[in-house]
């Protein structure tokens, strides 16, 4: 299984969000090999508009199913009526998805109004009984801010907090071959209750690490990446992070 993974692409209504998330999109439509799924970890907004989830849905147009959750930039009720079609509601948007003989539970780790992330109890309570329903698959479990820190202390401030359950319900379930989220602009790998934590790199942009020569921490020139998460046989998985070209 080829398990395409991208994040933050902050799409508004300027050109150059949509042309970055363009050149991506056309990068998987011309895969030799097209991935069986295509996650995008939040932040799909860069301000929550109706009219940037327009613009959303028709950027990501592939073949492939492409499977979202918010970030700290999207905003629940817009995100709900223009992506889902479903009346207003400030619930968590939580979705599980079975592709390919694999679950994808995608959750809602943002929080109206602030950066920094959480995954709410009743979404815990929602992945807890997913990946029991789902107990003889491969899981991934999918969202925005990564719950440990990553070692860059703007990423690190809001990141997402009160982790502990979540720690509980991932070594509950054997099955969870991984984490996937987004958030801190930059490709990272790491572990999270004993199971790989894989970070997307941005599209609209690359956050410089605090010991890397810089003028600013937000890199806008270098060209958007993502990842490929590959699935074999025996359920070992291989991440590639690769830069997209112009």
């Amino acid at each position: 299984m080829i398990i395409a993974h991208l994040s933050d692409i902050h799409v508004d209504d300027g050109s150059r969000s949509r042309q970055r998330v363009d050149r991506v999109v056309r990068e998987l439509a011309g895969l030799r090999t097209p991935p069986d799924v295509v996650l995008v970890t939040g932040d799909l907004a860069d301000h929550g508009a109706e009219g940037e989830y327009t613009l959303v849905r028709a950027l990501l147009t592939l073949p492939a199913p492409v499977l979202l959750c918010p970030g700290n930039h999207d905003a629940r009720t817009a995100y709900r009526k223009v992506l889902l079609d479903e009346p207003p509601s400030d619930a968590p948007i939580n979705a599980a998805h079975r592709i390919g003989g694999a679950l994808f539970a995608m959750c809602d780790s943002s929080i109206p109004g602030r950066d920094d992330g959480l995954l709410a109890p009743e979404t815990l309570d929602w992945l807890d009984a997913e990946l029991t329903a789902a107990a003889d698959l491969p899981a991934f479990v999918c969202f925005h801010h990564p719950p440990v820190e990553l070692g860059i202390p703007y990423v690190d401030g809001i990141r997402q907090f009160a982790t502990d359950r979540l720690a509980e319900v991932v070594a509950a379930h054997p099955n969870v071959v991984a984490l996937l989220c987004g958030h801190a602009h930059t490709p990272a790998a790491t572990t999270f209750a004993g199971r790989p934590l894989l970070v997307a790199p941005g599209v609209v942009s690359t956050l410089r690490l605090p010991f890397e020569p810089a003028e600013k921490p937000i890199d806008e020139e270098l060209p958007p990446m993502l990842a490929y998460h590959v699935l074999d046989e025996h359920r070992r998985l291989t991440t590639h992070y690769r830069v997209v070209p112009s």
